[in-house]
C-alpha cells in the first residue's frame, strides 16, 4: 500500500510541477482553477467521505460472515451509497453558480465566470470520488488493499500526459506581471484540456477498481431492496459521522474561501511589484505536509482499522489497544523524520513548484515550513479517530470535530482580517496549531474510553525519533549550505534540475544520518517499519546470487 501511495504521490508532484509550468504558481488563472478543482473533493468529503470511510468497513466485515460472503448485503449497501452520492452530485452541479459565487466573493465578474466554467467540468468528480471510495472500501474489507492505493497512479498519469499536451498546444506560463495565460484571454480549448483531463483522471481512478473487485468473486449487482437489511445501527453511526464531516468540512470550506478571496486583490499588489500567495500556493504546501500521512499514516491505519474493527466486534479490548499503540509508535518513525526533512529542504522543494520564479519559490518555502510542523500530529489524530470508529463510537469524533471546527473558523476569520499579503501565511499556521490542539483533545477522549494504551512508551518513541531526526536534519542542513541552499543565487536555487540534484544529495545524506540516529537512540520500531523493504531486498539479493551461481555452474559444465 505504501509503495502504491508513494508512486502516486511522486507522480502527483510531477503533475503539480507541470501545472505550475502550464499556468503558474502565483497566477490568477491558477488560483481560479485550483478553487474549482478543489471543490469536488471538499464537497464529497463534506457530505459523504467520512461516512463511507468510517461506516462501510465495519459493516462489510460483519456481513462477510454470511454464507454468501456478504455479497447480497454488500450489493444493497453499495447500491444505496452510490445512489446517494449520485443525487448529491446532480444537486451540486445544478448549484455550481451560487457555489462558485460564494467561494469567489471577492473576484471580478470575469474571474467568477471562468471559475463557473471550470466548476461545471470539475464538479462531476464528486460521483467518481464516491464510487472510488465505496469500491475501495469493499476491497479493503476483503483484505485486498493494493488496488485502492495504486489506482490514483492511473489518474496522475492521465493528468500528466494532458498537461504535456496543454504546454505543447498553448505554451508555458510566463512570470508575472504579464502572464500569457490570463483570465481575459483564456479559451474553451484550454478549459477542455486542463479541466477535462482532471475529471477524466478521477473517472478512470474509480472505474479501474472494478477489475480487482471482479477477481474477489463477489457477484455484486444493483439491489434497491434496502428495507430490512439491518442498517439501523449503521445509519445511527452514519448520522454522527455525517454530522462530524459537515462541521469539519464547512470549517475547511470557510478556510478555502478566505484563501481564494485574495485573488481579487492580486492585481493591486502586482502593480506595486509584490507577489502574494493564494489558494494554489497554500495547497502545494498542504500537499507536501500531508505526504507522510498519505504514504505511511494511512497505510498503517487502513490495515489496523480492519484489525481494530474485528477486535471490537469480538469485544477484545486488549487487541484494540495494542493495535492503536502499535500504529502510533510505528507512524512516528516516518512522520517525524519527514517533518524535519520538509523544514530543512523547503527551499529546493519549493523551487520545483515555483514555475521558475525565485520569489514565488521563497513564498512557497515559507508555507512549507509552517505547515510541516503539523505533519506528525495529523497521523496521530487520524489513528485516534480510527480506533473510535472501530468501536462504532461516532459521537466522540463528532465532539472532537466541533472543537476542530471552532479552532479553524476562529483562525480563518483572524486571517481574513489581515492584509492580503499575510492572509495565507496565517491560514498555513492553522495546520500545525489546529492539529496539536486536537491531539490533546483526542488523547483525553480516547483515554477515557480505553484507559491506559501505552502512552509512556509512545511518548518515549516520539522523543527519541525527534532527536534522531534533528541529528539527521542538522547533517542535511550542512550539506544544503555547501550546495548554496541558503542564497537565492546558489546552486540549489538555480533551476529545477539543480533543485532535484540538491534534494537527491541532501535527502540521501539525511536518510543515512537518520539510520545512524535510529541506532544511536535505539528506535526498534524503525526496524519493524523497514522489515518489509529489507526482506524484499534480501530476497532479490538471494535470487541474484542463485542466478549467478547457476550461470557459473552451466559455464563450468
Amino acid at each position: 500500500m505504501a509503495a502504491g501511495t508513494l508512486v502516486s504521490r511522486i507522480l502527483g508532484f510531477v503533475k503539480t510541477i507541470l501545472l505550475t509550468v502550464a499556468i503558474g504558481s502565483l497566477s490568477t488563472v491558477g488560483d481560479v482553477f485550483e478553487t474549482a478543482n478543489t471543490l469536488p473533493n471538499l464537497i464529497y468529503v463534506l457530505v459523504a467521505g467520512g461516512v463511507f470511510n468510517a461506516v462501510l468497513v465495519p459493516q462489510i466485515i460483519k456481513a462477510a460472515k454470511a454464507q454468501d460472503g456478504g455479497a447480497r448485503y454488500i450489493s444493497k449497501l453499495v447500491t444505496l451509497t452510490v445512489t446517494a452520492i449520485g443525487l448529491v452530485t446532480l444537486i451540486t452541479v445544478a448549484c455550481a453558480w451560487p457555489i462558485i459565487s460564494v467561494m469567489g466573493s471577492g473576484w471580478t465578474p470575469e474571474q467568477r465566470q471562468l471559475g463557473f466554467i471550470f466548476s461545471l467540468w470539475c464538479l462531476p468528480q464528486i460521483f467518481f470520488y464516491g464510487l472510488y471510495t465505496v469500491i475501495g472500501q469493499v476491497l479493503n474489507a476483503k483484505d485486498a488493499f493494493g488496488a485502492y492505493m495504486w489506482s490514483p497512479v492511473l489518474n496522475n498519469v492521465i493528468t500528466i500526459l494532458s498537461l504535456f499536451l496543454f504546454i505543447f498546444l498553448f505554451g508555458a506560463q510566463t512570470p508575472n506581471p504579464h502572464p500569457i495565460h490570463a483570465v481575459d484571454n483564456w479559451t474553451n480549448a484550454q478549459t477542455l484540456v486542463l479541466a477535462g483531463s482532471s475529471t477524466l483522471g478521477v473517472v478512470m481512478q474509480a472505474l479501474v477498481l472494478f477489475i480487482p473487485l471482479r477477481r474477489l468473486g463477489l457477484r455484486l449487482k444493483p439491489d434497491f431492496a434496502w428495507r430490512g437489511i439491518g442498517l439501523r445501527a449503521a445509519s445511527k453511526l452514519a448520522a454522527w459521522t455525517l454530522a462530524s464531516g459537515i462541521i469539519s468540512n464547512l470549517a475547511f470550506l470557510y478556510m478555502t474561501k478566505v484563501a481564494a478571496g485574495i485573488v481579487g486583490q492580486r492585481e493591486h499588489y502586482a502593480a506595486m511589484g509584490i507577489q502574494i500567495p493564494g489558494l494554489q500556493a497554500l495547497n502545494y504546501a498542504s500537499m507536501l505536509y500531508m505526504l507522510p500521512h498519505g504514504v505511511i499514516g494511512i497505510s498503517i491505519a487502513t490495515v489496523l482499522f480492519n484489525r481494530m474493527s474485528a477486535s471490537a466486534i469480538a469485544d477484545d479490548n486488549d487487541s484494540v489497544i495494542y493495535a492503536l499503540s502499535h500504529g502510533l509508535r510505528n507512524a512516528a518513525v516516518a512522520t517525524v523524520f519527514c517533518m524535519v526533512g520538509l523544514i530543512v529542504l523547503a527551499g529546493p522543494i519549493a523551487v520545483l513548484f515555483s514555475g521558475g520564479d525565485p520569489i514565488a519559490a521563497t513564498i512557497i518555502a515559507r508555507l512549507i515550513v509552517i505547515t510541516a510542523l503539523g505533519t506528525p500530529t495529523l497521523t496521530i489524530n487520524y489513528l485516534y479517530s480510527r480506533v473510535l470508529y472501530a468501536r462504532e463510537d461516532a459521537r466522540t469524533p463528532f465532539r472532537i470535530q466541533v472543537y476542530s471546527a471552532i479552532i479553524m473558523v476562529v483562525m480563518s476569520f483572524a486571517a481574513s482580517m489581515l492584509d492580503a499579503q499575510y492572509t495565507v501565511y496565517m491560514l498555513a499556521w492553522i495546520y500545525p496549531i489546529h492539529n496539536i490542539l486536537l491531539m490533546f483533545i483526542s488523547h483525553y477522549m480516547v483515554r477515557r474510553r480505553l484507559g491506559y494504551y501505552g502512552q509512556r512508551g509512545i511518548v518515549s518513541v516520539y522523543a527519541r525519533t525527534i532527536l534522531a531526526s534533528l541529528f539527521a536534519g542538522a547533517i542535511a542542513a550542512i550539506a544544503l549550505w555547501l550546495l548554496g541552499g541558503y542564497q537565492l543565487d546558489g546552486f540549489a536555487w538555480s533551476s529545477k534540475i539543480t533543485a532535484i540534484i540538491t534534494l537527491v544529495i541532501c535527502g540521501s545524506v539525511m536518510g543515512l544520518a537518520y539510520l545512524a540516529g535510529v541506532q544511536i537512540f535505539r528506535i526498534k520500531e524503525a526496524n519493524a517499519l523497514l522489515a518489509p523493504i529489507t526482506s524484499k531486498l534480501e530476497r532479490l539479493a538471494q535470487h541474484a546470487t542463485n542466478y549467478h551461481s547457476a550461470t557459473a555452474y552451466c559455464k563450468a559444465g
